[in-house]
């Protein structure tokens, strides 16, 4: 009966945290540079992984990019597959760092190697298959890789990893209080450094005037 509610509880979440990611999808997609837009539906979906595992984030990501391509997508399978391991190679890699270390610094170590390897492995999937989307040589691509994919990759992991880590202190204590995730012995008695904090928020602002300048609004 325990595991039974247990199963009903992950189901739930799991469909709120797609519905979420979905609607932070729609309302929030930002176009940045050529065709590369940013949006804040890895947030919710690292933030579920950070909670529940990276399976989590691995099963949101699939349901959402999924149902991204047959409703708001313009970019076919192409785009669902180059979705599903832009968020999984940040979100999945912090999440499995975190399960391994619950702490302040490792949930920093988690969003900072989640961060690089989303942006090494993006840097190497646009140059293998942009191309295909762009219909174009590999070699005009390739001349594309530092001027345009770099900073995108960066500014979108910049952005991603900011906003997780303000958001999952009262994110999860939300969540404890109304008994989807359980107490632990620690819950409440560690506080995120101020200095910590405003760093985060000082490399969320940094990023949303670094787009506002692309866009030419300031």
């Amino acid at each position: 009966m325990q595991k039974s509610k247990e199963n009903i509880k992950k189901l739930t979440m799991t469909a709120m945290l797609c519905a979420l990611a979905y609607i932070a999808l729609v309302i929030g997609r930002v176009p940045v540079v050529l065709f590369l837009k940013y949006d804040p539906k890895d947030v919710i979906i690292t933030l579920g992984g950070l909670i529940w595992g990276p399976m989590t984030s691995f099963v949101v990501s699939v349901i959402v990019s999924v149902i991204e391509m047959v409703t708001v997508s313009d970019t076919g399978f192409i785009g669902l597959v180059m979705n599903i391991i832009s968020t999984c190679s940040f979100a999945c890699t912090a999440a499995l760092i975190y399960k391994k270390k619950r702490t302040l610094s490792g949930a920093v170590i988690a969003l900072l190697v989640g961060s690089i390897a989303m942006t090494a492995v993006m840097i190497l999937w646009n140059y293998l298959v942009t191309p295909l989307y762009m219909h174009v040589p590999r070699e005009t691509v390739k001349e594309l890789l530092i001027p345009a994919f770099l900073p995108f990759n960066l500014l979108k992991a910049g952005l991603n990893a900011g906003f997780t880590f303000l958001l999952y202190r009262p994110v999860i204590s939300a969540l404890r209080k109304t008994g989807y995730v359980a107490e632990s012995e620690n819950s409440g008695k560690k506080k995120v450094p101020v200095g910590m904090l405003i760093a985060a928020g000082l490399l969320v602002i940094t990023c949303v005037l670094f787009v506002l300048s692309l866009k030419g609004i300031i």
